[in-house]
């Protein structure tokens, strides 16, 4: 399909204009309400004075109280309020009315001409929607929304997020257990995947002990669950083994970055993006980006309908006529394409992600490797050095 290059007819929509003329009106709006407030207190103080002096002669003197009663006219006039609160309301309609004027055309208030009919499966916008829901721990929200769409397959889509959010809940309080178990259930998985979490997690146990001057257990959980991990990151675990000479004084020791508050800190978002993956599902929800990215593109989609004369036919189309570029948070790949054998991957023909960030097929991988695990082969994309046993296979 021909792309069409609207980039100089792209909507502008000049948000700081918008503040500033925003900002202007709030101001004007501001001055009024004191210059009324000021006028009502000169008032007030004229009315005060003059019934202080009413109560202080006697009543028969009318005469007095006539002077009185002209004195307070002659005052009121003098600060002129009506006079003054006329010119008040044309200045802030004049800002409004631009106010408006800039709204009406900045933005569209239809935008029904981009809309497309699309035939949505009503079963999976209900998921979708369950599942953004029971994401965000929003769960009585979510329990209300299944009841109203009367979708009990939805109502399942609860269960592994409770679970989820009780190991979190729990991580508050340094309390692992939740999550400890949960990665051993998923041992295997995480292994697969090169997750190092229930590394991260059994090491953070460890040092709970150790910092609680419980050495003995500490030496003995650190054989238990810490050496079987020697020979795949050698290094951590030798430094953690060498923090037993340390007990006590961690902080002064130069392994004092394994009890920074960090490790804790980044935890909870780092077992929330394991566990959303197992599900299969992208650490942030289908619905939000969805959102988020019609939101940008909207004004763009409506743009190009007014340029255009309605000539598109947005029924007929397979794909956007716009080249539409987003943020990498946004972009949510299921199919990879390899960049130098042009191939689609696949099964059999999985994407793999090497230390540099590239990511080739395994198939590509294995021919560039000579089908070798540990002897290194240049990235062509990059050049940088690697090896197929340090590149890690991508699930979507």
């Amino acid at each position: 399909m021909q792309v069409l290059n609207i980039s100089d007819h792209k909507v502008n929509m000049d948000h700081n204009k918008i503040e500033d003329t925003f900002n202007l009106v709030t101001e004007k709006l501001q001055n009024k309400s004191s210059k009324i407030l000021e006028l009502v207190d000169q008032i007030g103080q004229k009315i005060e004075c003059a019934t202080t002096k009413m109560q202080s002669i006697e009543t028969a003197n009318v005469g007095l109280a006539k002077s009185i009663f002209l004195g307070l006219e002659t005052a009121l006039n003098e600060i002129s309020p009506i006079k003054k609160l006329k010119g008040l309301p044309k200045d802030l309609n004049e800002g409004l009315a631009k106010y408006v004027r800039l709204l009406e055309k900045s933005f569209r208030a239809d935008i029904s001409e981009s809309y497309q009919n699309l035939d949505f499966d009503a079963h999976l916008v209900n998921q979708i929607i369950a599942i953004y829901f029971y994401r965000d721990g929003l769960f009585d929200l979510g329990d209300c929304f299944v009841r109203e769409a009367n979708d009990s397959e939805a109502a399942a889509l609860k269960a592994p997020f409770l679970q989820m959010y009780g190991a979190l809940e729990a991580l508050k309080s340094r309390n692992l257990e939740p999550a400890l178990n949960w990665a051993s259930e998923q041992s295997e998985w995480l292994f697969l995947n090169g997750s190092d979490l229930k590394l991260t997690l059994h090491q953070l146990q460890y040092l709970e002990l150790l910092q609680n001057d419980n050495g003995t257990a500490a030496l003995g959980y650190s054989a238990e669950y810490l050496t079987p991990y020697a020979a795949e990151y050698p290094d951590d675990v030798s430094n953690l083994l060498a923090c037993l000479l340390w007990k006590g004084k961690l902080h002064e020791s130069p392994y004092a970055e394994y009890v920074s508050p960090k490790h804790w800190d980044t935890l909870p978002e780092k077992f929330k993006h394991q566990f959303c993956s197992l599900l299969g599902e992208s650490y942030q929800g289908a619905l939000g980006v969805a959102i988020v990215t019609g939101f940008r593109e909207l004004p763009m989609l409506v743009k190009l309908q007014k340029l255009t004369d309605g000539e598109q036919d947005w029924e007929s189309m397979h794909q956007l006529p716009i080249p539409i570029e987003l943020e990498t948070q946004l972009l949510l790949r299921s199919v990879v394409v390899c960049p130098g054998l042009k191939e689609k991957t696949s099964n059999e023909n999985p994407p793999l992600l090497m230390p540099c960030g590239h990511v080739l097929s395994k198939k590509l991988i294995t021919l560039i490797s000579g089908n070798t695990r540990c002897l290194s082969f240049w990235c062509p994309c990059c050049k940088k050095r690697a090896k197929f046993i340090e590149c890690r296979q991508l699930h979507f």
